[in-house]
């Protein structure tokens, strides 16, 4: 089939409209990455699969094909490594995964965020990483070498996938998400056995976990996150999926549930763009242990997330206390620093 026979079967209407097989759809993505499609079709394929929506089965082969193109971010197989995918950029809360990751990193967890800083006056983890002095253009081999060392890094969608990242971009023009969206938060560069995904719209909810299970994800926890990043509330409670050995268990986490207090929307209050360098300072007094009360339990609240996903501790709750610690004893702080010491190898470096 051809791009306008995929684009006929998917638009003809609601009631009309069939969904693209396994391998319909990795043809599809096929011509999208390698151009093969015209700037017509591929605004028409976009937008008829945003109007009929993904099935399970495309989400998942549309994702295996888009990582068929580029190789896995080099990391040894003894580590067990978490793929923390964040799209979704922030309004109204402070980036508080950006510190939970760098807390669960202290910890003991190895944390590989990837993410893309462009959807118009919603900022991304990208530019508040770089205020605390985190690298954020290494290349995809350094950024292997970052999670190795020193537990974190941060991988731009850019510099390992630019054709995706291209797609991503149109967004711009068309108004709305695509299907390169969720393919992102899928695409997961170190092919980790443990990955977090954040989202917001309900019909992706079972979907994105059932497209997990089909591609072979052995651990996984999908998040109806905070303004779509993989984060807990601590102002409410959070809906979970989690997908382990074969299995998807649905959850529902409060922070009473793991022994802290319930927060309010004001702890996770964020700032606007031209006051990323105030966000980057509450972060950094987090992490030095010199912040009490709602906005630390928030971020501590999600470094125990990360580091039970990593399997550090069997429960949640269990994490919350080694999670502490790191806050505690300066490990959290030290990894700050150590962080931004790392050598910064970006992609035009080869």
């Amino acid at each position: 089939m051809s791009m306008h026979e995929f684009i006929a079967k998917i638009a003809k209407g609601q009631k009309a409209s069939k969904d693209l097989t396994w391998d319909e759809a990795k043809r599809a993505m096929k011509s999208l990455i390698e151009g093969q499609a015209t700037p017509a079709q591929i605004g028409a394929f976009l937008v008829a699969m945003r109007v009929k929506m993904e099935s399970v089965t495309e989400l998942a082969a549309f994702t295996a094909a888009a990582r068929s193109y580029v190789a896995p971010v080099p990391t040894p197989q003894d580590i067990n490594v978490v793929d923390l995918p964040s799209y979704a950029g922030k309004q109204d809360t402070f980036h508080a995964l950006a510190g939970a990751a760098i807390v669960a990193a202290a910890a003991g967890a190895a944390v590989l965020m990837h993410g893309y800083d462009g959807i118009p006056g919603r900022p991304g983890q990208a530019g508040v990483l770089e205020a605390l002095g985190v690298p954020i253009d290494l290349d995809p081999k350094a950024a292997g070498e970052a999670v190795t060392k020193q537990g974190f890094a941060y991988l731009d969608i850019g510099l390992y996938h630019p054709p995706l990242y291209r797609f991503l971009e149109l967004r711009r023009e068309l108004g709305v998400r695509s299907v390169f969206h969720p393919v992102a938060r899928l695409l997961n560069p170190a092919r980790s056995r443990s990955q977090v995904i954040g989202l917001t719209h309900p019909p992706y909810f079972e979907k994105t976990a059932e497209a997990l299970r089909m591609l072979g994800a052995p651990r996984a926890l999908v998040i109806r996150g905070v303004e779509g990043d993989p984060e807990l509330s601590i102002a409410m409670v959070t809906k979970v999926l989690e997908l382990r050995d074969d299995r998807i268990t649905p959850l529902t986490l409060a922070p009473k549930d793991v022994g802290l207090n319930l927060g309010t929307s004001r702890d996770m209050g964020g700032f606007p763009p031209e006051q990323r360098d105030k966000e980057a300072l509450l972060l950094r007094r987090v992490l030095q242990n010199q912040v009490q009360g709602g906005a630390r339990d928030w971020v501590l609240y999600n470094a125990a997330m990360l580091l039970y996903a990593a399997g550090k501790e069997s429960s949640l709750a269990a994490c919350i206390p080694r999670a502490k610690r790191a806050l505690e004893d300066g490990a959290a702080a030290r990894k700050l620093e150590a962080l931004g010491r790392q050598p910064i190898a970006a992609a035009s470096a080869g």
